[in-house]
């Protein structure tokens, strides 16, 4: 085959990524060379990219140029790409997808890590993403967000001049340019956390349609299950009609052979956004029952009964209120501290503490403990982790879904041959110790227990939410469930209450308030 021309706009990360596809081809046996072409996006760095009419900015002339012949092959950050292509054109192949996480860089005295994504109150963070933006506000209101233009290495040197206290740069390009950021505070946010743009991470290599030669030629760089879960992505777009600028977020990944799919949609960067998570078996039909979700006529629940107390300004809270659905707050246990001294001992040899709840956080400090230097911190999932920063402590190990076996399986892996504190309820299930492995080493901790409160009164409203296993004790004790009335348990050992009951109820990806609210938004009410 003739020597291929790939066109490649001039960033440091479009040079690598055209650099990256000129060796691929070279590891096929065909040799290319790079023709650099500026866009629009390139040209007008005064303005932010939703302000430019039209779309395509990092594209359009690439795309020109792949027309008229004068380039083969065009190389895109397949997220820049419009969901309609111009006629002649088609995409040949994608990438494996790179890290599709964001990157929070912090300049170190503009931390709090007792604050959720470590920064201080009224931080001022630079992204020109209405998606970020929307997302962000969501998970702190506090939060300045401030216009960021520029290609990667750019963006860090306005962070490095203080011009900004942190940005958002995604994990993908940073991890391909491998650029040093040892001067910063970095937080990775998960994509099930501040969920990514459509195609995030993924490479497209765009050719003209008739070229049948090229295109045969670059199914040996296509990856297949990227595309498939990239097509369900890029079709919730193009339903939405909307561009790159659109407040949009939508992630699919396969586990386990399911697809697992997030999607944030918020009205303007200024809204909160609506979030939705599904577990499906086929992606058939999915994008437009996720679109379909989202429609502003779709009938919510009126109210929504939760087993604990809601803050009045938290996630949980605005992500319901902003549906007009009301809420039942009020929990149906209490705790009492078991321990009122904790014991050096207990400590002196501990390599990881582990917590299954809040409320093991919060009676575990409240004890005063006395910490050996390199002990690491093991929770549950975000909520726990939540409560471990109010006490100045990061997690190193978070547990990224509701399915506590999971959990136990990926930390028991973590943690093999060590010592792990468990400071927990009196009558936990031990969910995450009986999974260790024989020479891991458990030291137990009971400090707290669980009293259920008496003659429960029944709720009316259209969905319950259930947060302790001891919850589901306390209110079916005295009540059976209504007609229609749907059930949200927050993890796996609650969900079992229910499995011995006979009683169907949803399972939520996280247990904390951004997975409660995702699976209150996907229920349907008739």
């Amino acid at each position: 085959m003739k020597k291929l021309i790939i066109g490649t706009r001039g960033s440091e990360l479009a040079l690598w990524q055209a650099n990256f596809t000129k060796d691929r081809l070279a590891e096929i046996g065909v040799e290319a060379e790079l023709k650099i072409i500026k866009t629009q996006g390139d040209k007008i760095l005064n303005l932010r990219l939703d302000k430019l009419e039209g779309k395509g900015f990092f594209t359009k002339e690439l795309e020109e140029e792949l027309l008229n012949g004068s380039i083969d092959l065009a190389v895109h950050s397949h997220k820049d790409l419009p969901t309609t292509h111009p006629a002649g054109l088609t995409i040949a192949a994608v990438s494996e997808r790179e890290d599709p996480s964001e990157l929070l860089l912090i300049l170190r005295d503009c931390v709090d890590v007792t604050q959720k994504l470590s920064l201080k109150t009224g931080a001022q963070v630079g992204t020109s993403s209405n998606r970020r933006k929307a997302q962000l506000l969501a998970l702190r209101t506090d939060l300045n967000i401030e216009d960021l233009r520029g290609n990667v290495l750019t963006r860090i040197q306005k962070l490095r001049d203080e011009n900004y206290d942190a940005i958002v740069l995604a994990k993908a390009g940073v991890n391909r340019l491998n650029v040093d950021l040892s001067e910063f505070h970095v937080e990775v946010i998960d994509p099930t956390e501040l969920v990514p743009p459509p195609a995030q991470g993924v490479l497209a290599f765009q050719i003209r349609e008739n070229d049948t030669e090229l295109y045969e030629l670059l199914q040996a760089l296509n990856h297949a299950g990227t595309a498939e879960e990239i097509a369900v992505e890029r079709k919730v777009l193009n339903l939405f009609e909307g561009g790159c600028h659109m407040p949009l977020g939508c992630y699919c990944k396969k586990e386990d052979g399911k697809y697992e799919v997030w999607t944030s949609k918020a009205l303007s960067a200024d809204d909160f956004p609506d979030r939705l998570f599904y577990r499906v078996d086929s992606l058939e039909g999915l994008a437009e029952k996720i679109v379909a979700q989202f429609d502003p006529a779709r009938k919510h629940p009126a109210k929504v009964f939760i087993s604990r107390e809601i803050g009045e300004h938290s996630y949980f809270r605005r992500a319901l209120e902003k549906n007009n659905i009301e809420i039942e707050g009020r929990s149906l246990i209490r705790t009492f501290p078991i321990v009122n001294v904790l014991d050096a001992f207990y400590l002196k040899h501990i390599d990881w503490i582990f917590f299954s709840s809040r409320n093991g956080v919060e009676y575990f400090f409240k004890l005063k403990p006395v910490l050996p230097k390199n002990v690491k911190f093991g929770v549950v999932g975000r909520g726990s982790e939540d409560a471990l920063r109010k006490y100045g402590y990061l997690a190193d190990y978070v547990g990224e879904s509701g399915d506590i076996s999971e959990v136990a399986e990926d930390f028991a892996v973590l943690v093999k041959g060590q010592t792990v504190l468990f400071p927990r309820a009196q009558d936990s299930l031990l969910s995450i110790q009986k999974s260790l492995a024989a020479d891991t080493k458990v030291v137990d901790l009971p400090i707290y227990e669980t009293v259920i409160e008496e003659d429960i009164d029944q709720t009316y409203a259209d969905v319950l939410i259930f947060t302790s296993p001891s919850n589901v004790e306390a209110y079916f004790a005295d009540n059976l469930l209504d007609p229609g009335q749907k059930v949200i348990a927050i993890g796996n050992s609650t969900g079992k209450k229910f499995d011995e009951m006979g009683v169907a109820y949803t399972l939520p990806y996280s247990p904390d308030e951004i997975g409660l609210a995702e699976a209150v938004f996907g229920i349907d009410i008739k």
